[in-house]
């Protein structure tokens, strides 16, 4: 990694586990939401899952995404 990799700012999502099921999980963000929210940061901001309050973090690509259709 190249210091210009290094010095760029990252987000964290922080993943929860709150249920057995999407009906145990509460509130959660929609679409809308989350656009507004990531809105606010450069396009060329990495996204990561964080885990385990920071012990395992993950990344996010296009192939982890999924509707309920289709899992």
């Amino acid at each position: 990694m190249n210091k210009k990799e290094k010095d760029m700012e990252e987000l964290f999502i922080n993943g929860k586990k709150n249920g057995y099921g999407t009906d145990q999980c509460g509130k959660t963000l929609t679409i809308g939401e989350l656009i507004v929210i990531l809105q606010e940061y450069d396009e060329d901001t990495p996204v990561f899952l964080r885990n385990d309050n920071g012990y395992t973090y993950g990344s996010i690509t296009r192939n982890d995404i999924y509707t309920s259709e289709e899992i």
